[in-house]
């Protein structure tokens, strides 16, 4: 086979292409990869011109991958994943939390966790450069298995357990309902007490449903339309007297806004509640640096949570 020289292939071009596949949306993709749409599409045609394939059939309404592209893309995949692997072994040895150290998160925690943390890791890790995502569990298990993220901030469930893992905190539920409810009359809610046709959910891909389900009675089926797409949303569904849901401890932070038309209750029941940890791959060799920095959060438990001992 005669040489074929590596200089006109780019690991940004092939992230470029990966973007466009996983968001099926220049315009995102570009976004995404922080470039203009036009300089991103005009990469992705130079790459498609040096390896003279077409990577993508595209419309206005349409992009998705040729079957030549599929098979490409499958492997700029392990090419990134390669190149992301050659990062980590050589941080390894040049400051494990130096650089830039990309954490993802699930929405249900972040912005009710993450901002009390940082100005003590800016403190401490002075070095240490931050770039958070939030993602739901299934995508931020699947960018934290391809390399796109270094840690993820998370509840266990049975997607994570190939991940090596140091478990922070456990954080209680609260049942949050409308003023004039009436179970907002009872000091102390039971499981019982749950299993209502009001209960609101959060939709699917959020870990907080399944959640909250695990600890209703075993023959509760909810109503599949009560469902929100966020936290912020279900918040507000109560504070509207649309019915009542299971609120994790952090997210009453800062509802001063809510605190006239929802009223909080306690649940009677050591199961109500949630473990949060800190996940990486096993694969990674900085999880002596990553161990350190679980027990820099798990010093920091936030009030009115649990600090667990490591499960190191």
């Amino acid at each position: 086979m005669s040489y074929v020289p590596l200089s006109g292939l780019s690991l940004r071009d092939i992230e470029y292409v990966v973007a466009v596949d996983d968001l099926r949306n220049f315009s995102r993709a570009a976004e995404r990869c922080g470039v203009s749409q036009a300089g991103l599409s005009e990469q992705v045609r130079k790459l498609e011109f040096l390896l003279n394939v077409t990577l993508f059939e595209r419309t206005r309404r349409h992009v998705a991958p040729t079957p030549d592209g599929e098979r490409l893309i499958g492997l700029a995949r392990e090419v990134l994943a390669s190149a992301r692997r050659l990062l980590e072994v050589a941080r390894a040895y040049t400051g494990p939390l130096d650089g830039l150290l990309h954490i993802g998160v699930i929405p249900t925690i972040g912005p009710y966790y993450i901002p009390s943390l940082l100005p003590g890791l800016r403190e401490s890790y002075t070095q240490l450069s931050l770039r958070l995502s939030e993602l739901t569990t299934e995508n931020l298990v699947n960018a934290l298995r391809q390399g796109e993220l270094d840690l993820a901030i998370m509840a266990p469930t049975n997607l994570t357990s190939h991940f090596e893992q140091s478990t922070l905190f456990e954080e209680p539920f609260l049942a949050v309902f409308p003023h004039d409810h009436e179970l907002a009359r009872k000091e102390i809610i039971t499981l019982k007490d749950l299993a209502r046709p009001d209960l609101l959910l959060l939709e699917d891909g959020h870990c907080l449903r399944e959640q909250a389900l695990s600890i209703c009675p075993t023959d509760f089926r909810p109503q599949e339309q009560r469902l929100a797409t966020s936290l912020e949303m279900l918040w507000h569904m109560i504070g509207a007297g649309e019915g009542f849901s299971l609120i994790p401890r952090l997210a009453l932070k800062h509802r001063s806004e809510l605190q006239n038309l929802v009223s909080v209750r306690p649940i009677k029941n050591a199961e109500a509640k949630r473990t949060v940890s800190l996940m990486w791959r096993p694969s990674d060799p900085r999880a002596a640096s990553f161990k350190e920095l679980a027990t820099f959060l798990r010093d920091r438990t936030p009030e009115g949570c649990t600090a667990l001992p490591s499960s190191d």
